[in-house]
Formats: C-alpha cells, sequence, structure tokens
C-alpha cells in the first residue's frame, strides 16, 4: 500500500478551495504521477462521499484519452485523501483550450 513516505513531490501543479494537485516521483522506481490531496478535514459529509465517489469514477474507467487512476491511499498525518493517476506532461484540455482560444478551430493534429 502506497503512503506519502513513497513519493517525492517535484513542484505544485494546481490549487483548489479543497484539494491541491502535484508533481511527484515515485521513490521505489523514478516513474512521475499527479497527485491530488483531498483536505478531508474540511469537508461536509456529503463532500467526503463526493470525493470517495470520485476515486470510484476514476479507478472504473480505462480508456487511452482519460488520464488513468494509478491508487488512493489516506494519510494521517496530513488529514488528506491522496489520488495518484498518470501525468499528462503536456497539460491538460483547459490548457489546450485557452491556447488556441484565438483560432477558429482545433487542427486536426492537435486533437
Amino acid at each position: 500500500m502506497s503512503s506519502l513516505k513513497h513519493f517525492q513531490t517535484i513542484k505544485l501543479l494546481g490549487k483548489g478551495s479543497y484539494s491541491n494537485v502535484y508533481k511527484v516521483r515515485r521513490i521505489k522506481n523514478g516513474d512521475i504521477y499527479a497527485l491530488k490531496k483531498v483536505k478531508l478535514g474540511k469537508l461536509t459529509c456529503k463532500e467526503k462521499e463526493n470525493s470517495l465517489n470520485e476515486v470510484r469514477i476514476l479507478a472504473s474507467i480505462n480508456h487511452p484519452y482519460i488520464i488513468s487512476y494509478k491508487d488512493a491511499f489516506y494519510d494521517k498525518g496530513s488529514s488528506c485523501l491522496c489520488i495518484i493517476m498518470e501525468y499528462a506532461g503536456s497539460g491538460d484540455m483547459l490548457n489546450k483550450i485557452k491556447e488556441i482560444k484565438n483560432r477558429k478551430y482545433f487542427p486536426e493534429n492537435i486533437i
């Protein structure tokens, strides 16, 4: 089972009201992942349930064009639900849309 001690944080990728996403390296083999830390202590029961449902949904999806789920665990020290996902080195779809915002369409090779 994974824990935060198995990962080295490389940098912060994004912040939200209840979670932060980090680029991390698994110490054992050097693989790069995205680690989402959901601060459970600040969530209502319904929001905690939604966080667990997010894990269930991510774990159930297997598609080459959707970020893949790798693992999830609870970190007692930070009271966070930690979700390990595939790292998208080229950014996400929202960033791509913003980059091409002034064009009329996405070129097929970009899609």
